[in-house]
């Protein structure tokens, strides 16, 4: 209780005694029984190929329709990027999307998101967000191949086979 008073009255500087970090400290205190974390995942992976699918379907709007695809789009990548927060924590999932099999393709990712939203809207380019809407795809594709064993050989030897 009297951490919580510390919180709430604005005198705890964020870290606790042992040198944990707000995340480590988030997931520490994570009691989501396993049932609990399957749904999370589904319903947000869920939603999250939900709104990349109503994206591609809005793409053909006159106007405004490349806009509204580029942000539907990248709310579905961070949906079902974040989905996999339910399974491991948050700490964790950070952890693996930094290592170094993992690290250029999640840079890559965010950056072309991150690139996506400013061509649709900053910019207003439609040509630039299309193509970093495709590059934030290829990357999420090899960000998700990281994970399964020998993919990302067996596709790199299936383009050299194909070119």
């Amino acid at each position: 209780m009297d951490k919580l008073k510390k919180v709430l009255s604005g005198q705890d500087d964020g870290s606790s005694a042992d040198g944990t970090g707000i995340l480590e400290r988030a997931n520490q205190a994570s009691t989501l029984a396993w049932g609990t974390r399957m749904k999370g995942f589904v319903i947000c992976f869920v939603l999250g190929v939900f709104s990349s699918i109503l994206g591609t379907c809005m793409l053909w709007i006159p106007g405004i329709g490349l806009a509204v695809f580029a942000v539907l789009y990248s709310v579905g990548n961070i949906c079902a990027l974040a989905s996999t927060m339910f399974l491991v924590g948050p700490c964790r999932q950070l952890k693996t999307m930094c290592a170094k099999e993992r690290a250029l393709a999640t840079a890559i990712m965010l950056v072309c998101l991150a690139l996506t939203l400013c061509a649709a809207f900053w910019w207003k380019n439609n040509g630039l967000a299309l193509l970093f809407c495709v590059l934030q795809f290829l990357a999420f594709t090899w960000y998700g191949l990281s994970y399964i064993p020998f993919a990302r050989d067996a596709v790199i030897k299936l383009f050299s086979i194909c070119v």
